[in-house]
């Protein structure tokens, strides 16, 4: 590849990654599991993307292709086709810890509740719960990101209380998280049909930005966007409507059409 387009496409691969890691922090995903995620989506991609006249990528040219060897190719291959797995073991010290506290027979009740732990003390406590699966982090550090993020709360007898057992920085929900995905698919998946040529047909792309606006002009811009950014959609919503398939046509295989609009907003990362 040549060294200019290598040099930007990692400008513009920082720049897209950093929303990207932002979530993933929020959720409490690390990057090791993040790194194996991605090892997966690249293995799968030259998989079925990158074959010759038509047949499916074999494994020494996915490895090639990706810098994987042969074996972990081969091995993610059968991840790929397996059942999906619960989670990562690989995993935060505040997940690890909060994960024993609803396992560890010293630390549930008879039915299998977390027990309310005092703070110090011989088991079961705080401190010999940390002792067992608090990692790295020191205790207070620990205790105190657990506390913000509401994953452990005290009560009034000054006992620690688990409230969940995955550690999520910011609270959020499954349906928007899923939406955060899709649409940062369909919005890249048109960009990389516009830049590499896959496609003979180019897909509606554009913006219009300028990054000397005056900071006063924000609240009405976003009132702006909303009133005709809806309408536009709505629009839209109404042209589709008119085009779907018969429910009762058994025959025709649906396409999915669509389209997205995003605000802009903030400056780009340093480097881009």
């Amino acid at each position: 590849m040549d060294t200019d387009i290598k040099n930007t496409l990692r400008s513009s691969c920082r720049a897209l990654l950093r929303p990207i890691a932002s979530v993933v922090l929020k959720c409490g995903m690390t990057w090791r599991e993040f790194s194996e995620l991605s090892k997966s989506v690249f293995v799968s991609v030259a998989s079925e993307e990158f074959g010759i006249r038509g047949r499916p990528t074999n494994v020494s040219r996915v490895s090639i292709l990706t810098g994987i060897s042969r074996k972990e190719v081969k091995r993610q291959r059968e991840l790929l086709v397996a059942p999906a797995s619960s989670a990562s073991p690989k995993t935060t010290d505040a997940t690890r810890l909060l994960s024993g506290w609803h396992q560890d027979p010293d630390y549930v009740s008879a039915d299998g509740t977390p027990l309310a732990l005092k703070p110090k003390g011989p088991a079961p406590s705080f401190e010999t719960l940390f002792a067992s699966y608090g990692g790295d982090t020191p205790e207070q550090t620990l205790f105190r990101e657990l506390l913000k993020a509401g994953s452990i709360e005290t009560d009034d007898q000054g006992r620690h209380i688990a409230k969940r057992r995955y550690h999520m920085p910011v609270e959020m929900d499954a349906g928007s998280i899923r939406f955060f995905g899709t649409n940062l698919f369909d919005h890249a998946r048109t960009l990389s049909n516009n830049v590499t040529g896959d496609n003979d047909k180019r897909r509606l792309e554009g913006f219009a930005v300028d990054d000397r606006i005056h900071p006063d002009a924000v609240e009405e811009f976003r009132a702006y966007l909303d009133q005709r950014g809806q309408q536009f959609l709505e629009e839209i919503d109404d042209w589709l409507s008119r085009h779907r398939l018969d429910p009762t046509d058994s025959e025709t295989t649906p396409v999915r059409l669509g389209l997205g609009v995003y605000a802009i907003e903030g400056q780009l990362p340093k480097g881009t």
